[in-house]
């Protein structure tokens, strides 16, 4: 059975700014016509246009005129027809007398009818605006209903369309200047349960407002936890004493997805694939969101959605949804994650009163921007950074280059260096256990790990400072930490860092933050591979144990965290998002193996993250049991594995 855009929460939806004629509703009614035959072609199942756009919203007294009106709404059963055959919804503004009164209205239709009518609740009528002086405020409609051809067709600012093989999309409709009140109707509609908004708008240029505009919707669509899809006039409308540029966008959950060419004669589109289930998960997860309570229940009116192949999805899936793409936009974030880490050691070390601290460094990633968080926290403080002991500690698996990084990076950084080789005293403990030191497995690499972390412990006793946590968020979620070893500190200033994301901090402080060979150095770190370094090295002194090719890459785990946690996706979206992010870099079952060791490994270590060491959260997952992340250590992964279709037995997480 072939997969479709549906079954993974997603709907395309267009905007459309047609070419237009004022008054001329043959001419608007076939451009409209022809926008639908091209969006329909390229899978777009929800479209948008502008507010009176069959009519032109610039008729000012032709409004009047009974010819007008009557073209107009004769001009529905065209489009409603149209609706059928193409099979999709649309949204298109006319003006609708009803018993003496002239309302601004949008026309829902979809299946071949006319589904409800949605007036317009709020009438500019000032400086250039004076819509007062033809419509009333759809407030006021004297009706519940309209007849169309004997049918009883809805009317009102309380209608909800909602679609039949996408549940959760759920369809709200307010119209230009609604949006611009203090008080908008879409958020009454969202909290109603539209998790789609529309906006069918007229709305003239000035200069500096569309900048203003895309922080509208772009806001609107984040406090409502919906898309919102804006379709705005151009300029075909009437330039008397207005220009109309056809500004239309779609926003989703506070980010802009797609945007219109401006002033164009010609008809333009804009299209997206929104993702509804995402915004339903992002309600579900948000407890003051359930809490404005809505005066009274919508009116549901059900409509046919015309579904699409998966395989049309076009929507940009980043392979680092914890690294933005962009160079300017990367360094603020690495800029202010920075900020965040630095102040919240400082903060620790002002309530402690510490003036020392320790930290194991190892010349790799993790350790590197710990030590580098470090020395800027103790700058905020004015505290000499000899206050800080750097202590390197030599094992069966340390590399020269490794060694060298770490020790060299302490000493131009100006904290107080030890050296502390651990050999010994692993052997020795191995000795005590009756531990073959030519076995080496798990017992030969945590008694490494749980040694670094004695010292370090009893180091700080001596000092009286604070154990600095070097791990990071990525290892956290796999349980990638020696329980009781590495997996303890006195503050954990990495635990809400990625992988992915550690590693351009580090780039990022070797750029901005530090200089000289120290910046060197750190750019040297940063092309290290990742490993723990408890395995002997190559002969050629190189690093043999490369956790990657262990755990599986960090940049799809990083990928698989973010969708997992942050936007509670299912694994069988995850795994159609990844191919999409990924197809040309990962074969599809190697995608699929290393998900299932993520799941597994993510519900099995548990425990580890249950007694966590404090450490500031940074970005929009973390995984303290204090926070973000509550889970029982003993819960399963077999629904998740299942969803996978390879559940092993015995393998219940």
């Amino acid at each position: 059975m072939s997969q479709t855009l549906s079954s993974f929460g997603y709907l395309r939806i267009a905007v459309v700014t047609p070419a237009l004629k004022v008054a001329d509703v043959p001419y608007n009614l076939e451009q409209i016509r022809a926008a639908v035959l091209t969006a329909s072609q390229d899978h777009c199942r929800l479209l948008v246009f502008p507010e009176l756009c069959i009519t032109g919203y610039s008729c000012a007294d032709l409004f009047l005129q009974p010819t007008l009106l009557g073209a107009a709404w004769q001009a529905l059963e065209e489009l409603a027809a149209l609706s059928g055959r193409e099979k999709v919804a649309l949204a298109v503004g006319l003006p609708l007398a009803i018993r003496g009164r002239l309302f601004n209205c949008a026309a829902f239709l979809a299946g071949g009818r006319l589904l409800g009518l949605v007036p317009k609740q709020y009438l500019p009528n000032s400086q250039e605006f004076y819509e007062r002086r033809w419509f009333t405020p759809g407030g006021s409609v004297p009706v519940v209903t309209v007849d169309w051809g004997g049918q009883a067709v809805p009317i009102g600012t309380d209608l909800l369309f909602q679609a039949d093989l996408l549940p959760d999309c759920r369809i709200g409709i307010e119209i230009c200047e609604d949006a611009w009140v203090a008080n908008p109707p879409s958020g009454l509609l969202a909290i109603r349960g539209a998790t789609v908004l529309l906006n069918l708008s007229a709305s003239p240029e000035t200069l500096g407002k569309g900048s203003y505009r895309r922080d509208l919707v772009r806001a609107q669509s984040a406090r409502c936890l919906a898309a919102y899809a804006y379709a705005s006039a151009g300029p075909g409308e009437s330039t008397t004493d207005l220009v109309f540029s056809g500004h239309s966008l779609i926003a989703e959950n506070g980010q802009i997805l797609a945007e219109s060419e401006l002033f164009s004669f010609t008809t333009r589109i804009a299209r997206a694939d929104i993702d509804v289930a995402r915004l339903t998960a992002e309600r579900l997860r948000s407890s003051s969101f359930g809490d404005g309570l809505a005066p009274s229940p919508p009116r549901v009116i059900p409509f046919h959605l015309g579904d699409i192949p998966a395989e049309v999805f076009s929507r940009l899936v980043p392979q680092t949804p914890f690294v933005p793409t962009g160079n300017r936009e990367r360094a603020e974030r690495c800029r202010e994650v920075f900020a965040l880490q630095t102040t919240g050691l400082a903060k620790r070390l002002l309530h402690t009163g510490s003036r020392q601290v320790v930290i194991g460094i190892s010349g790799g990633l993790d350790s590197t921007l710990a030590l580098l968080v470090t020395c800027r926290a103790f700058d905020r403080l004015e505290l000499p950074r000899e206050g800080i002991l750097a202590v390197t500690m030599p094992g069966f698996g340390t590399t020269a280059r490794t060694r060298g990084n770490a020790e060299g990076l302490a000493e131009l950084l100006g904290v107080t260096l030890r050296i502390i080789s651990i050999d010994n005293a692993v052997r020795g403990h191995f000795v005590d256990i009756g531990h073959d030191p030519k076995c080496h497995d798990i017992t030969f690499e945590n008694a490494q790990a749980r040694e670094r972390t004695q010292i370090l412990m009893d180091l700080a006793n001596q000092v009286g400072g604070l154990v600095i946590g070097t791990g990071d968020l990525s290892e956290l979620a796999l349980g990638w930490c020696t329980y009781n070893g590495d997996h303890m500190s006195m503050y954990a200033v990495n635990c809400g860092v990625p992988k992915t994301l550690v590693r351009y901090l580090i780039e990022w402080c070797a750029e901005e933050e530090f200089s000289g060979q120290a910046a060197q150095i750190l750019h040297d770190i940063g092309a290290t591979p990742v490993s723990p370094e408890l395995l002997p090295p190559a002969p050629n002194d190189e690093i043999s144990q490369h956790t990657e090719d262990q755990v599986g890459p960090y940049l799809l785990h990083d990928f698989f965290l973010y969708h997992a946690l942050r936007l509670q996706f299912p694994p069988r979206k995850i795994l159609f998002l990844a191919r999409r992010a990924f197809g040309d870099r990962y074969p599809e079952e190697e995608i699929r193996r290393w998900l299932l060791v993520f799941y597994r490994r993510f519900f099995a270590q548990q425990f580890k993250r249950s007694c966590l060491p404090d450490g500031p959260k940074v970005g929009s997952v973390a995984l303290s049991p204090r926070g973000d992340w509550r889970m029982p250590s003993d819960a399963c992964a077999t629904l998740w594995l299942n969803e996978l279709g390879v559940l092993e037995e015995g393998d219940g997480g």
